[in-house]
């Protein structure tokens, strides 16, 4: 482990895989379903992965989608990225869409989603009358 690693503590039911780096490079780890899931264009459908994780306190679980079922297959996630809270220990769902033409197959095993861990940072507000002026301004939108 290098010194940016952490351990996040996992929980499996019957069938799951634990979540992998496919290279040294990877920046998420590879999520795979436990049970097939099939989705008729437009449907949308949470997968199950049958795990359960404790990420500590200060980071969050980045779920997101794959590139390579996006190109191939249209499949997407419907919230992108999820996010999975320090304090959550239900089961990762995927919410899967099929934003193709053909109905798409998912088999039990199949790599879905990946899960990038990321340091989170803890907001406060500071009410203003206003807000420094900046080049951009309200621009933005297209």
């Amino acid at each position: 482990m290098s010194g940016s690693d952490i351990s996040i503590p996992i929980s499996l039911d019957e069938g799951a895989h634990l979540p992998s780096y496919a290279t040294d490079g990877s920046a998420g780890m590879d999520l795979r379903i436990i049970e097939s899931v099939s989705l008729a264009p437009g449907e949308r459908k949470m997968a199950r992965t049958g795990l359960r994780v404790a990420i500590p306190l200060g980071y969050e679980g980045q779920v997101r989608p794959r590139s390579g079922l996006a190109l191939k297959m249209g499949i997407s996630m419907v919230n992108t990225p999820g996010t999975i809270d320090s304090d959550y220990r239900g089961e990762i769902g995927i919410i899967l869409i099929n934003l193709g033409h053909d109905v798409v197959q998912l088999n039990e095993g199949e790599r879905v989603a990946q899960l990038v861990v990321c340091p989170v940072a803890r907001a406060s507000w500071q009410v203003m009358e206003s807000l420094d002026a900046t080049e951009r301004g309200g621009g933005g939108f297209g």
